[in-house]
């Protein structure tokens, strides 16, 4: 279950992230591209090239989850900007996955 509790952060990976990745690939990307922990209190959030599907990487004390959305019509408003993390809040996380622009 997703926590959206108070004092979660949530990190998007912007850009594109190839999605065949699973718990091991996403946990790399988040230690050694961001400099991260991923069991710490937060989500990491990755998007794919057509930005039609969303994973969300999440410690929860005694082990991870891995959370999935996939679009059938339509995209996600993703940005783009490969090279950065970006830290949102959890409304902003809600807005993205219902659709909506996080700007």
């Amino acid at each position: 279950m997703l926590d959206f509790t108070a004092g979660t952060q949530v990190y998007l990976a912007c850009g594109v992230t190839d999605l065949r990745k699973s718990f091991n690939g996403l946990t790399a990307i988040v230690k050694l591209r961001f400099k991260l922990d991923p069991y710490s209190k937060s989500m990491f959030v990755f998007c794919n090239r057509n930005r039609t599907l969303i994973k969300i990487l999440q410690w929860d004390g005694s082990g991870l989850w891995l959370f999935m959305k996939r679009l059938d019509k339509g995209n996600f408003r993703w940005p783009m900007d490969a090279s950065e993390v970006k830290q949102i809040s959890i409304k902003e996380l809600r807005w993205l996955l219902d659709g909506l622009t996080i700007e």
